[in-house]
């Protein structure tokens, strides 16, 4: 199992600057609300995936300061000597609500809710935001490929073409949890528990002789799973006609298959209704043709379109950078803070942005079932105390142009953010990777077709519930 990582100093400057102007005025044990929420689905999609849970949860138990970090913040010269000794003695005392990893999410909800002295509560933005942001940006790019793929098995292969180490091991983990069968990463498999495959490359072929010799040697040596790639010199010509040979001269003589044979250029979708063509007629019709190039969901799409023969895509660059849209737009915004009798203060940003003005107030997220389909019919952003109707008649409207209003009956309403911290302990329960990747496809399932269309999604409904309404308006009135 990995170990575990002080990210403690992992975050920007003015997360110190802020605890320490806090700590000096007094403010530091202020209670303060935050939430992380995003504007913008990436590539115009209908939907997200929420996912980095489990790593923002290893980063909050491993929140200390070294003795080193000390010395580094008191070489910068602007910390009081009081503050550090803030940090000498430093132990997490938030609450933390996230949405379960694998949720689809959408964008002004909260997805993480932080409720804590406010120069903690502030100082973990950094991380909260860098975990949740990357993770879920390729969740979410995984899970559209592997639903352009129509059930074709989709591998991770991009960890030579991730940003880092972290990039390519913790990218991996999030594609698996987008619906990804596997990844190339190692460690990956050995930390997180994703399935880790391979088989040769270029290099492997070119060392022998032959391309005969080369394919010879490797199924000797792993005669139960043989894939081939024959894409070296040329795959009509030498590249499956060797493969063949290698299928019926040494692998069916110790009553093995051919498990596979892989390309990863030219005309993929020509050629590969080619190689299917040929190995049915040689009677390899469980031998599986696997193609890696540079392809995303769009490319998918249009070569199943086309009828190309493909059974396993392995996919690359496109996939750990969701190179389309390679930014996930995670904020991080105060949304209250507490008096000295603990009441709530909400607080809202207001800007001539209108999609960057915020939610005030402390929430919860309810998601609306339709009992007779089980699809997701809304969500209400609400009040955390507020309790939802389950079954009555709940009008719901949308928050801009609030004449749009709809009645929602035969329902079952799910709150969303769970507790994951209380008073700094952690009371989140790791799920097997398996697990998780499985909720995340109960979870897409259960999203109408019409918001997981890949062109002109329809908007799902978030609306706020007339409480937290009337508070947000309150305010922008007031300012």
């Amino acid at each position: 199992m990995k170990l575990n990582k002080n990210l403690t100093m992992l975050t920007d400057f003015y997360e110190f600057t802020m605890a320490n102007g806090y700590y000096k005025k007094g403010m530091g044990d202020t209670i303060a609300y935050f939430d992380m929420f995003y504007r913008n689905v990436p590539d115009n999609a209908g939907y997200s995936i929420m996912a980095g849970v489990e790593q923002l949860v290893d980063y909050l138990k491993n929140l200390h300061f070294t003795q080193e970090d000390l010395e580094y913040l008191h070489s910068k010269g602007c910390f009081c000597p009081e503050f550090l000794d803030y940090l000498k003695n430093f132990k997490f005392a938030c609450d933390v609500w996230c949405i379960a990893e694998g949720t689809p999410i959408f964008p002004g909800e909260p997805i993480v809710t932080v409720r804590g002295p406010v120069a903690q509560a502030q100082f973990i933005e950094t991380m909260v935001l860098l975990t949740i942001n990357h993770q879920s940006l390729i969740a979410t790019k995984a899970n559209r490929m592997v639903r352009a793929a129509q059930g074709r098995t989709v591998l991770e292969f991009g960890s030579r073409r991730a940003q880092g180490g972290d990039g390519a091991v913790l990218g991996a983990r999030a594609a698996y949890i987008g619906g990804c069968a596997g990844t190339a990463c190692v460690m990956t498999d050995r930390d997180y528990g994703v399935p880790a495959a391979g088989t040769m490359a270029h290099s492997w072929v070119q060392m022998f002789p032959t391309e005969y010799d080369a394919f010879k040697a490797y199924a000797e040596i792993y005669p139960r799973d043989c894939t081939l790639l024959i894409d070296t010199y040329s795959v009509m010509k030498y590249g499956l006609p060797n493969a063949i040979r290698i299928a019926k001269e040494v692998l069916e003589p110790q009553g093995c298959r051919l498990k596979g044979v892989r390309i990863d250029s030219g005309d993929i979708a020509y050629v590969s209704k080619k190689i299917r063509a040929k190995l049915d007629e040689e009677g390899l019709t469980d031998c599986k043709i696997v193609v890696s190039n540079s392809m995303d969901e769009v490319l998918i799409r249009d070569l199943i379109m086309q009828g190309a023969q493909i059974d396993t895509f392995g996919i690359g660059e496109r996939l750990i950078t969701s190179r389309s849209a390679p930014i996930f737009g995670g904020v991080y915004k105060l949304a209250a803070i507490e008096d000295n009798d603990g009441h709530i203060i909400p607080k809202i940003k207001i800007s001539e942005n209108v999609e960057k003005i915020t939610t005030p107030h402390f929430k919860q997220i309810w998601r609306f079932y339709d009992k007779e389909t089980g699809l997701a019919s809304a969500d209400v952003v609400a009040l955390h105390e507020e309790e939802m109707p389950q079954g009555e008649p709940y009008t719901i409207f949308d928050p801009t142009y609030t004449w749009k209003k709809k009645t929602l009956t035969d329902y079952t309403a799910v709150p969303l953010l769970q507790p994951i911290f209380q008073k700094g302990k952690c009371v989140y329960e790791k799920r097997p990777i398996q697990e998780i990747q499985a909720f995340c496809r109960q979870q897409v399932g259960t999203l109408w077709p019409e918001v997981k269309r890949f062109e002109n999604p329809h908007s799902y409904i978030v609306d706020l519930s007339p409480k937290l309404w009337k508070i947000k308006q309150d305010l922008l009135e007031q300012y």
